[in-house]
C-alpha cells in the first residue's frame, strides 16, 4: 500500500513598501482576490500563507471582505498563517534587535487581526545566515522554510529532503523545511494534471512530504498567468486533482511538524536560492558562472554538481551597487541612533519608519528586486529622513570627484541625490536573443525562461556611465576638445560640516571648488586660475519624482515653461532655472552668478523584470558650462530647495 504524500503548500504575498496604489489594486484583482476566493471553496485543501505586514495592513484597509475570507479559512483550520519580518526585511542585513522587533510585530498583527497562532516563519528571499536562528527562536518560531538548494550544498540527497531537519546557533534551535525547486518551477507553469502526476510519483517513491512555498504572485500577476490560472482553470484543476488523488493529502506545516520527527541535525551555509546567488555576482564573474552552469547542463552533470557550482551571497549587492550600500549604511546608523534615545523617546512611529526603511526590495536587483525602481528607493529615503530633522542635508563624498551623493529636503521628505548610475549587467547578453516561443500548448513559460521587452532597447541604452551620477561633478574640455576630469584633493573642511574646499590641478593652473550649505541652499563656488582656455562643465544629476510624467517641468526666469523633465532642453545664456515637480510638491531653483549654458536631458537605465526589459527614467541630468576666457575666473552656483507653502 502506498502511503499518501503530504503536500505542504505555502504561498508568499508581498508588495514593496511604497509601491503604487494601481499596482496593488491590480495585484489584488488579478491574484489575491481570485486566489483566496478559489481556495475558500475547497475547505479540505489545507495550505500555508505568508503576507508581509505592510501588505496585510493595506489589504485589510482597502479590501476587508477578502480578508474576512482569509480569517474564516484560518478559523476552520484550512490556512496556517506564517510569520516573518513585518516589512519584509532581509533578516541577515539588519541588527539583531530589529530582527526580533520586526518578527514580533508581524506575529502580533496576525494574532490580533486573524486570530492566528504563528509558529513558522518565511525567510525573505530565503536569504539564510546561521545568525538569524537565535532571533527566530527567541520570537517563538519553531520552523522556517529555505530552499532545498541550501541542503544540497552540505551534501544532502534529494530523497532525504521530504521533511525537516534541525539546526542550532548560540544555544537556540529551529527546524528547517527545504522548499522543492522542482515544485517551484512546476507550479503553476506546467499543466495541472502533470503537476498532480509529479506529486503522485513522489508518493510512489516513498516520500513523506512535497514542500512548496513561493510567491503567490505567480498565480495571476506574472506574465500569462492570470489567463492560465483562472480563465483556463489551472488552480481549480490542480486543487481538484490533488483532492481526488488517493496518494496525496494536503497538510499545514504546523500539523506535519507536530506529528513528524526531525531528519537530524544540519548546519546550512550562508546562501539563498540558486538564481539569487547568480544575480549577486559582478558581471564578469556572472559570465563565468553562467558558462560553467551551461557546460554542466550540456554534459548532463548539472543536477549532480549544482550544489558545488556556487554563486555569491546576498550581501554582495552592497558591493555591486554603491547606492544600495549607502542606503543600507544610512539605515544601520539610524537604527543605532534610535537605540540611544531614552525609552520614552523611541516611539512606535519612529520604529515604524525604521522598519519600513529596512524593506528588502530597494536594496537589490536580479529578475526581481527593486533597486532600479526610483519610487522604491524614494520610500526608503522618505522613512530615513523621517527619523532625522532639519531644513536640508548635503553629503559630499570626500573623493576625487568632490561631488554630492545626497541632498535631502526634509520638508519634502526627499533625497534629490538618489540617482542610480547605469552599469553593465550580465543579463544584457540576452538582448540579442530571440524571444521565447509560445508555451501555451504545454504549460506556460516561467519568467526565468522568457525574453520579453517592455521598452525598445538600443545598444547605446546599455553603455555604462563613465563615473557615478552625482551632483556637481566637474569636467574640463581643453582647446583641443579633449575632456579631463579634475582630480580633487580635500583642502579644508570646517566643522560642523557646513563648508568644504577642494583643489585640483589643471595643466599648470588649478581649480578651487567650495561647497557650502546655508539653510535650504547648496552653494558651490569655482575659482579657476591660470587654466589654459577651453570650457568648464558641471554635471548635476537630480532625482525628480515626476520623472518623465506630466507633473514635472522646467520653468524659465520669465515664467515660461519650455518642456517637461522627460524631454531635452538647451538654453544658451541663462542665469536661472527652476525644476518644478508637482508630484513632490516643490522642487529646486538653480541660480548662476554669470550667464551659463544649460543642457538638460533625462537619465535612463535599462533593467529586467518578470515582465521583460525596460527603460526607467532615474533622474534629470543638467550639464552647465561656460568658456574659460580669463586668467582668473570665478563662478558661484546655488541650488535652492523650494517647497510649496
Amino acid at each position: 500500500m502506498i502511503e499518501p504524500i503530504s503536500l505542504l503548500m505555502g504561498v508568499h504575498a508581498h508588495q514593496p513598501v511604497g509601491n503604487f496604489d494601481a499596482v496593488i489594486e491590480e495585484a489584488h484583482t488579478r491574484c489575491y482576490r481570485p486566489f483566496l476566493r478559489t481556495l475558500h471553496r475547497y475547505p479540505e485543501f489545507r495550505f500555508a500563507a505568508h503576507f508581509s505586514g505592510w501588505l496585510l495592513d493595506r489589504l485589510q484597509d482597502k479590501y476587508p471582505q477578502d480578508m474576512v475570507l482569509l480569517g474564516e479559512m484560518v478559523a476552520r483550520g484550512q490556512v496556517e498563517m506564517v510569520g516573518g519580518g513585518d516589512c519584509e526585511p532581509v533578516l541577515a542585513a539588519i541588527p539583531l534587535r530589529d530582527r526580533i522587533g520586526q518578527v514580533n510585530v508581524l506575529t502580533d498583527k496576525l494574532s490580533h487581526s486573524l486570530g492566528a497562532r504563528v509558529e513558522g516563519a518565511w525567510l525573505t528571499e530565503r536569504v539564510y545566515i546561521p545568525t538569524v536562528v537565535p532571533a527566530l527562536a527567541d520570537c517563538g518560531m519553531k520552523y522556517v522554510t529555505v530552499d532545498d538548494y541550501h541542503f544540497l550544498c552540505v551534501g544532502k540527497e534529494p530523497a532525504e529532503l521530504d521533511g525537516f531537519h534541525t539546526t542550532e546557533e548560540d544555544g537556540r534551535s529551529i527546524d528547517l523545511f527545504p522548499i522543492s525547486e522542482q515544485l517551484r518551477y512546476r507550479l503553476p507553469f506546467s499543466p495541472a494534471a502533470e503537476a498532480v502526476a509529479y506529486l503522485e510519483s513522489l508518493a510512489h517513491e516513498g516520500r513523506r512530504a512535497a514542500i512548496y512555498f513561493d510567491d503567490i504572485e505567480k498565480f495571476g500577476i506574472w506574465p500569462e498567468t492570470y489567463d492560465w490560472v483562472y480563465n483556463r482553470k489551472w488552480l481549480e484543476q490542480f486543487i481538484e486533482g490533488v483532492l481526488a488523488s488517493p496518494h496525496i493529502r494536503t497538510e499545514t506545516y504546523h500539523d506535519f511538524h507536530a506529528r513528524s520527527t526531525t531528519g537530524g541535525i544540519i548546519y546550512l551555509p550562508t546562501t539563498s536560492y540558486i538564481e539569487m546567488n547568480e544575480w549577486t555576482l559582478p558581471v564578469r564573474a556572472a559570465g563565468i558562472y553562467d558558462e560553467l552552469v551551461q557546460r554542466e547542463k550540456r554534459e548532463g552533470r548539472y543536477e549532480r554538481t549544482k550544489p558545488f557550482v556556487r554563486g555569491g551571497i546576498w550581501k554582495n549587492f552592497f558591493m555591486r551597487y554603491p547606492e544600495a550600500n549607502w542606503m543600507h549604511k544610512r539605515m544601520l546608523a539610524l537604527s543605532e541612533r534610535l537605540t540611544t534615545l531614552p525609552k520614552n523617546g523611541r516611539t512606535a512611529a519612529l520604529t515604524a519608519h525604521l522598519y519600513r526603511a529596512q524593506a528588502n526590495d530597494a536594496y537589490w536587483h536580479g529578475l526581481f528586486g527593486g533597486l532600479y525602481l526610483p519610487h522604491l528607493r524614494r520610500e526608503v529615503y522618505c522613512n530615513l529622513l523621517a527619523l532625522e530633522a532639519g531644513h536640508a542635508q548635503a553629503v559630499v563624498k570626500l573623493d576625487a570627484h568632490a561631488a554630492l551623493c545626497e541632498l535631502d529636503a526634509y520638508a519634502l521628505s526627499h533625497n534629490f541625490g538618489d540617482v542610480l548610475t547605469q552599469r553593465a549587467e550580465h543579463y544584457y547578453s540576452k538582448l540579442e536573443a530571440a524571444p521565447e516561443t509560445d508555451h501555451a500548448g504545454n504549460g506556460i513559460a516561467s519568467p526565468h525562461e522568457r525574453i520579453a521587452f517592455k521598452s525598445t532597447i538600443d545598444p547605446a541604452d546599455v553603455v555604462p556611465d563613465s563615473r557615478p551620477r552625482r551632483l556637481f561633478a566637474d569636467a574640463w574640455q581643453r582647446l583641443d576638445d579633449q575632456v579631463a576630469w579634475p582630480q580633487y584633493a580635500v583642502g579644508e573642511v570646517k566643522a560642523p560640516l557646513m563648508r568644504a574646499t577642494f583643489v585640483a590641478p589643471l595643466d599648470g593652473g588649478e581649480v578651487m571648488k567650495t561647497i557650502a550649505l546655508a539653510g535650504r541652499t547648496v552653494q558651490v563656488g569655482y575659482r579657476l586660475r591660470d587654466v589654459p582656455g577651453g570650457r568648464f562643465f558641471v554635471e548635476i544629476n537630480l532625482a525628480m519624482p515626476s520623472c518623465d510624467g506630466y507633473t514635472g517641468r522646467y520653468i524659465l526666469a520669465d515664467g515660461n515653461i519650455p518642456c517637461g523633465f522627460g524631454q531635452e532642453l538647451d538654453l544658451a545664456v541663462v542665469t536661472r532655472l527652476t525644476l518644478d515637480d508637482r508630484s513632490l510638491g516643490g522642487g529646486l531653483r538653480l541660480t548662476a552668478s554669470r550667464p551659463i549654458t544649460i543642457r538638460a536631458c533625462p537619465h535612463f537605465t535599462v533593467s529586467q523584470s518578470e515582465a521583460g526589459f525596460e527603460k526607467i527614467m532615474q533622474a534629470v541630468c543638467l550639464t552647465l558650462s561656460w568658456p574659460i576666457d580669463a586668467v582668473l575666473q570665478e563662478l558661484a552656483l546655488s541650488l535652492e530647495i523650494v517647497a510649496d507653502a
